[in-house]
């Protein structure tokens, strides 16, 4: 009966000292399984790009003489606007756009068309361009100030272009909610997204070429105008000239051809002929006349 509880004991000091051993391991482990997990979905779950959400970070500046930006090297890092960066260079319009950049007092905006927006035109489209139109055409893409997506619910139509002039060129940007829809009287398209943007300068992707008036602008046919009548101012110079064309060999050729006449052979022979006719003719009627009443006396005066 004594040793029951000498045996138990033991049993039950090993059983005290597993469970604590447990019990301390469990909680340590616990939070970095958690840890793991909650960071596994945020490095794995994809990040969708927003309207405003540039595609090119703008690096910080850290003076006002810093390089500006290099928009080739910003268009080829963001990737899909390779038509888009040759045009830029072969017309040397990139040129420009740095020369412009340079200046710190200068901004731009460029509405830069992706390679499937260059693929919607035309086959050919580029090839009957020349170089000048060419250089018109990408001038028509650039606006000389800077403009967040914001300022484009506020700004004045039509939009102001590095192009010639806004009657040949007009460009208008409206908003409707969150989208910024473009129209340039041929093509309608919206930004799809913020490629670059920095206080200087604003890089926007578009799914459309922004073709101008002035460039693509269908031929207007002339209508058929009417047969003009002839003015009164004409009609008394083409008059004259028959007249006299016809009058003037009628005037010279007797005086050419005939001799002067005298007074006396003005008046034709068959004159005589033709008094003497007249009075045969007269005498005749008489005589009718003259039968005819005696007979009309003679049926009168015989007696029924």
């Amino acid at each position: 009966m004594m040793n029951q509880p000498l045996i138990s004991l033991p049993l039950l000091v090993i059983c005290v000292y597993l469970c604590t051993t447990a019990l301390a391991q469990s909680p340590s482990q616990a939070p970095s399984q958690d840890k793991d997990q909650a960071h596994a979905p945020a490095a794995q779950a994809p990040q969708a790009q927003a309207p405003d959400q540039p595609l090119v970070h703008a690096p910080p500046r850290k003076s006002p003489l810093s390089a500006v930006p290099n928009v080739t090297d910003i268009l080829e890092k963001a990737g899909g606007f390779n038509v888009f960066i040759r045009l830029l260079k072969n017309t040397q319009v990139i040129n420009q756009i740095e020369i412009q950049l340079n200046n710190s007092n200068n901004a731009l905006t460029i509405l830069a068309p992706t390679n499937d927006a260059f693929s919607g035109l035309k086959s050919g489209t580029l090839n009957t361009l020349n170089n000048e139109q060419k250089v018109q055409l990408l001038q028509f893409h650039l606006i000389p100030s800077f403009e967040s997506l914001s300022n484009f619910q506020t700004i004045s139509n039509p939009v102001r272009t590095q192009a010639s002039n806004t009657h040949d060129y007009p460009l208008n940007i409206t908003t409707t909610g969150g989208s910024v829809n473009i129209s340039t009287g041929l093509v309608n398209t919206s930004i799809s997204g913020t490629v670059y943007s920095d206080n200087q300068l604003a890089i926007y992707r578009v799914d459309k070429v922004l073709l101008p008036l002035a460039i693509f602008a269908p031929p207007i046919s002339p209508s058929p105008s009417p047969s003009p009548s002839p003015s009164p101012s004409r009609s008394p110079l083409k008059s004259p000239s028959p007249t006299r064309s016809r009058s003037s060999p009628a005037a010279t050729k007797p005086k050419k051809e005939e001799p002067a006449a005298s007074s006396t052979d003005k008046i034709p022979p068959v004159a005589s002929l033709d008094l003497s006719a007249g009075v045969i003719l007269a005498g005749n009627v008489m005589v009718s006349i003259g039968v005819s009443v005696v007979a009309a006396v003679f049926l009168w005066s015989r007696p029924i």
